[in-house]
């Protein structure tokens, strides 16, 4: 191997260990295939890794290829089983990424990532199953083609305007084209404005005043020419009034990216003030961005890889004390972990969202919230689908104190390269109701129905049905309720509801079938053994519904009868149907109501079935108000006489008295 193969992999090391990773991974990849593994394997495989860590972090689906190379060309760290879970995971090859995870935790059995890595591929299914009540779509008003558009932040809580990232080209001819990045390859990220108009639409998209003086828009290149727009801004955050803004501004020196700092302005007349750099670390080569303020604008949260952390890019803190900010914490292990943790932002009401692929996730970067209990611990929880996917999905803003805004995503990247888009969501309010029909037992609408609505949240509504009987009714959320159907000449019918535990909107169905007091109704779910009066299981419904009527009904009587068709002598069918209707009474005074509430009647086949409209409706063949007697029936043919008969064998209850220990 030539001595200019070996210069070339230093120079490409030496670019990598200064983050420009495009730059790098152009070099590695002229130097892998003028390496022999035959003759320097071990150079082979580093190049293969340090190509693939190059195209990872760049969301570059080669990456895969290269670790793979790298363990074919045995690298002698297990990282690499690591980083090769790590990629496949991103790619949705969750059971391959699965297998190199407990690869590498053989050796490295304690690693909170790779147990993370290895816990969520095995959850994955089940998470997809549960998506939460969130609902997301492009904001195709933010995304330019052909570029990143990403981390959008509110301008303050009125949220009439918006700042986001992008790389997208300059449309104004008074302002100059930024050179490409050496860490990207990509045209180089600045920030962008929108505004609302009156119409609630984005309008007025372009790049804000104030953030791009001549020391921002031009710099001597190595030629000693001007090299226009060579430094990056992005990742902002704001006060809540919108008058004070932080953002990541990164500014090479001598054509190399040297780290990221946090600058702070203030906007007074519609203009921003020219921008100050905020100190954070006495060690000006310590790379710090991704600003977040808290409410208050006491507390300041950013991004950095300063010693003291967890390893990759961590969550830190600063408190604002004598006009400036102090004491930079790390957020510590319940946030941070050995991958990255990036872009937080603070919700109006204190909540923490940040962006990690370290803790369990879907792949890539997955938006996660963190909730402070009383005691001041963190709790973490994955935002879930659809927020997340197995791609990056990050740089979350909320419109006001609202749970609607955007975020970032790189999702659905058919290319190559993967683009960053600004995706809306919106969190649905739930809405509980209940609707159905108030009717008679023959179907027909009640006109004058009215529904009672008690629940254990101090709900005590009454509404009256529409004149087609039907209704809706709103409920609240986490409560207990009893309905009671009524109508003036029928029955009560009560039902039940129940709004706990609901992890989405839900109307229930709860239709009333009410009985009508004046006259005898047939209870068609009540079987006995065929020429017996023992009551058959299928009975189990109907027997339940009417002592359901009775226990909604305290102050009843009732006439419980049993009836026979033709067949057989009146005799037999006289005893056959008393006993019949004792059955029933039995079962009824067994279950709680009192024996002086039943009256048991048999009345063999002596009164026939006369056919009202919804009879008829069944069996067109039959008149309305044709008496089912055995005259009629003897002119049938065989099939229709044994629908007559059928209709004949039944068991009926009529009210007796309304006032049973009334009075």
């Amino acid at each position: 191997m030539s001595c200019s193969v070996k210069t070339r992999v230093k120079r490409a090391d030496k670019r990598f260990a200064i983050g420009e990773y495009y730059e790098a991974a152009n070099l590695y990849k002229q130097c892998y295939g003028r390496i022999s593994p035959k003759k320097d394997k071990p150079l082979k495989a580093h190049v293969a890794f340090n190509q693939g860590e190059c195209l990872r972090i760049l969301n570059q689906k080669r990456a895969l290829q290269c670790y793979k190379n790298a363990i074919r060309y045995r690298y002698p760290d297990s990282i690499v089983y690591l980083r090769y879970a790590q990629v496949a995971h991103y790619q949705g090859q969750y059971g391959e990424a699965d297998k190199n995870y407990q690869l590498y935790l053989q050796s490295k059995p304690d690693d909170y990532v790779a147990q993370a890595g290895h816990y969520a591929c095995a959850q994955i299914s089940d998470w997809k199953k549960e998506p939460t009540r969130y609902k997301i779509k492009p904001a195709k008003e933010f995304n330019a083609k052909r570029s990143s558009n990403f981390a959008p932040a509110f301008i303050g809580l009125s949220a009439d305007a918006i700042m986001f990232t992008s790389n997208r080209q300059q449309n104004s001819s008074s302002k100059k084209m930024t050179r490409t990045s050496s860490v990207t390859g990509a045209q180089r990220f600045q920030l962008w404005t929108a505004r609302k108009d009156a119409a609630g639409k984005w309008i007025d998209i372009d790049m804000p005043d104030g953030l791009y003086g001549e020391e921002n828009d031009a710099e001597n290149d190595s030629t000693g020419g001007k090299a226009a727009g060579t430094a990056e801004i992005g990742v902002c955050c704001f006060s809540q009034d919108g008058k004070t803004m932080y953002f990541t501004y990164m500014k090479p020196i001598n054509g190399q990216d040297l780290g990221a700092k946090i600058y702070t302005t203030s906007r007074a007349a519609g203009e921003w003030a020219e921008p100050h750099e905020v100190k954070l670390f006495q060690d000006s080569s310590i790379t710090v961005g991704h600003p977040a303020l808290s409410p208050q604008a006491d507390t300041l949260y950013f991004v950095s890889d300063a010693p003291g952390g967890f390893g990759g890019k961590d969550i830190w803190f600063a408190e604002y004390a004598e006009g400036q900010w102090v004491t930079p914490q790390n957020m510590g292990p319940l946030i941070n972990t050995a991958g990255d943790e990036m872009f937080p932002t603070i919700h109006p009401d204190g909540t923490l969202y940040f962006a990690s692929n370290g803790h369990p996730g879907y792949g890539g970067l997955d938006l996660f919230k963190a909730v402070r209990d009383t005691l001041g611990d963190y709790h973490l929880f994955n935002m879930g689908t659809p927020f997340n996917s197995n791609f990056d999905d990050f740089g979350i803003t909320f419109e006001g104190k609202s749970q609607d805004g955007y975020f970032s995503t790189n999702r659905g990247s058919t290319s190559a390269k993967t683009y960053d888009m600004i995706y809306a969501f919106t969190l649905p309010e739930m809405v509980f109701a209940v609707e159905g029909i108030v009717q008679d037992h023959a179907g027909e609408p009640i006109t004058d129905a009215s529904l009672r609505l008690v629940g254990d949240d101090g709900t005590n509504t009454k509404v009256q049905a529409h004149r087609d009987g039907t209704y809706r009714i709103k409920l609240n959320k986490d409560a207990r309720y009893v309905m009671l159907g009524t109508a003036r000449g029928y029955l009560n019918q009560k039902q039940e509801l129940n709004t706990h535990n609901l992890k989405d909107s839900k109307t229930y169905k709860q239709d009333f079938s009410l009985a009508p007091i004046s006259k005898p109704i047939t209870m068609d779910n009540i079987f006995y053994e065929f020429g017996k009066w023992e009551l058959s299981p299928d009975s189990e419904q109907g027997l339940k519904s009417l002592l359901k009527l009775l226990q909604d009904n305290p102050h009843i009587t009732i006439e419980l009868s049993a009836h026979t068709d033709m067949v057989g002598n009146d005799r037999d069918n006289q005893l056959l149907s008393e006993k019949r209707a004792q059955s029933v009474v039995n079962y009824l005074i067994k279950n709680g109501i009192e024996a002086d509430r039943l009256t048991p009647v048999g009345y063999g086949e002596t009164k026939p079935v006369r056919i009202d409209k919804a009879l008829h409706t069944r069996h067109p063949f039959l008149p309305i108000g044709q008496d089912l007697d055995e005259t009629f029936i003897g002119t049938l043919p065989p099939n229709q006489q044994e629908i007559c008969n059928q209709i004949n064998r039944r068991t009926e209850f009529k009210v007796l008295k309304t006032t049973y220990k009334l009075y």
